[in-house]
């Protein structure tokens, strides 16, 4: 085997760790599918150890030099080298077989707030609320004034005097506000894992494509589904979820019809009677001469009007009962009661006679 004398001069001369550190990342490169490159920087060291033991169950975290991970992910083969383009500043290479989606979600969600350090960038505006603090009078008060924030004693407590933006987006934070920031517990910052870009089986993903409002995603598929359920309706399009609502307004339709066509089918028929005698009648109340009636039209009217009354005689008998019940007096006299009995009689006498 001939070997390159440069290339004989240049590996006499790389140190053993960088190559088994090259080594170690390309064996974690073939024996999973998935591999991620995050961002961790601002990330403080306690932090950055609690989260990775928090996920070590489903994702290998590991953190190499830069160049030792471009020339490991070049030697894997190249499918994975376009990775390689968002590796740069600080850097770990995350391991895993979840699917990408939501290995975005669960480095997402493993993100914490923490203070923000001196010199470094506000991510936004960052406000200080006014009202009472948990401070004893003293030189703290001097403190938060040279940090920006206006404060004063009141009542014998440090009170800051009013809402205030103490530092805006994209300006440097200095190291009184920054001392300040801390002992009020206010945390500007937002730590974690910052995925940039991952390999999935031969496809590269970038974080913005893999960045999804799930709640969001899910409305518009319960919506999509409706719609085209909707449509597959109306255009009576068969599938086995719309079949039996098919089945069902064709049902629904064909009785319709047969109805308003007064078609004398076995399963309306009934319907048709009852609605034949109902125009019947509605015809013969209209009519003003009796003797335009047969018998049986004016017996039925007759019927129906005996019915009605009887109707309307209960609903009065009713209305009398609950108006007696609310007026009769609680208690009555003997001899009253005698009385009313006896007038009673004498009406019913001269009633009949």
């Amino acid at each position: 085997m001939v070997t390159d004398a440069a290339t004989e001069h240049r590996t006499a001369h790389v140190p053993q760790w960088k190559i088994d550190e090259i080594e170690s990342i390309k064996q974690l490169v073939s024996k999973y599918s998935v591999v991620g490159v995050a961002g961790i920087r601002d990330i403080p060291a306690k932090q950055l150890q609690e989260m990775r033991r928090n996920m070590k169950d489903v994702v290998k975290i590991r953190i190499y030099r830069n160049n030792l991970i471009h020339r490991a992910l070049d030697e894997s083969g190249s499918d994975l080298s376009p990775i390689g383009s968002s590796v740069g500043d600080q850097t770990a290479l995350i391991f895993t077989e979840l699917n990408p989606f939501k290995l975005f979600s669960l480095l997402k969600s493993s993100k914490t707030e923490a203070p923000i350090r001196a010199g470094a960038i506000a991510p936004a505006d960052i406000t200080v609320e006014g009202g009472p603090t948990s401070f004893a009078p003293g030189p703290i008060v001097g403190d938060l004034q040279n940090a920006g924030i206006p404060a004063r004693i009141d009542k014998g407590k440090v009170v800051i005097r009013e809402t205030k933006v103490v530092a805006h987006a994209g300006e440097a934070v200095s190291r009184a506000l920054s001392e300040m920031l801390t002992r009020l517990e206010i945390y500007p910052m937002t730590v974690g894992f910052d995925l940039r870009s991952v390999y999935d089986n031969g496809t590269i993903l970038e974080a913005d494509a893999l960045d999804i409002d799930e709640a969001k995603y899910a409305s518009d598929i319960a919506t999509a589904t409706t719609g085209a359920f909707n449509l597959a309706i109306v255009i009576a399009y068969p599938t086995p979820v719309t079949i039996p609502t098919l089945l069902s307004k064709a049902a629904s339709d064909a009785r319709n019809l047969a109805i308003n066509s007064a078609i004398p089918a076995p399963a309306i028929i009934d319907l048709l009677l009852s609605k034949a005698q109902s125009s019947a009648i509605a015809l013969a109340v209209s009519i003003t001469d009796p003797e335009a009636l047969g018998e049986s039209l004016q017996e039925l009217l007759m019927a129906g009007a005996e019915a009605a009354a009887g109707e309307g005689v209960e609903e009065a008998v009713s209305a009398t009962e609950a108006e007696t019940e609310e007026t009769a007096p609680e208690e009555k006299g003997e001899g009253e009661g005698e009385e009313k009995e006896e007038e009673a009689a004498e009406g019913l006498g001269l009633l009949f006679g």
